[in-house]
């Protein structure tokens, strides 16, 4: 009886890790899903192409370290990912939209957009 309660434990905790890895993979896929630069909107495509010439920018705080606390986008060192502001029309501050810059933010081609404040980002392919 004794081993037929560890076959049946190690079955649970084989299953539980694959529900686990399922749910993980299904996030990241999400998290990661793709946008083509034409199909964001005019401001994030202008925003764009500041990033790929170094600015200027028109936020003091364009270009900062991108914490990724939100564990969103890939894991990476502090200091890999840096953001950008989108303006959104009609919202005074700097609104919810940003782009966000892997490695080097000017040549790296590494770019994510979220038009919820981190909640979500998708992966701006070219």
């Amino acid at each position: 009886m004794n081993l037929n309660f560890k076959s049946l434990r190690t079955t649970i905790l084989f299953f539980a890790a694959i529900l686990f890895s399922v749910g993980v993979s299904a996030r990241d896929a999400a998290a990661l899903a793709a946008v083509h630069v034409s199909d964001l909107p005019r401001q994030a495509q202008q925003v764009l192409v500041q990033i790929k010439q170094g600015g200027p920018f028109s936020y003091a705080k364009d270009g900062v370290v991108f914490g990724n606390y939100e564990q969103v986008l890939p894991r990476q060192k502090r200091g890999y990912y840096h953001e950008y502001t989108v303006r959104t029309p009609g919202v005074r501050s700097r609104g919810p939209r940003r782009i966000v810059a892997g490695g080097n933010p000017q040549t790296s081609g590494e770019y994510y957009y979220t038009e919820d404040h981190y909640a979500s980002f998708r992966r701006i392919a070219e």
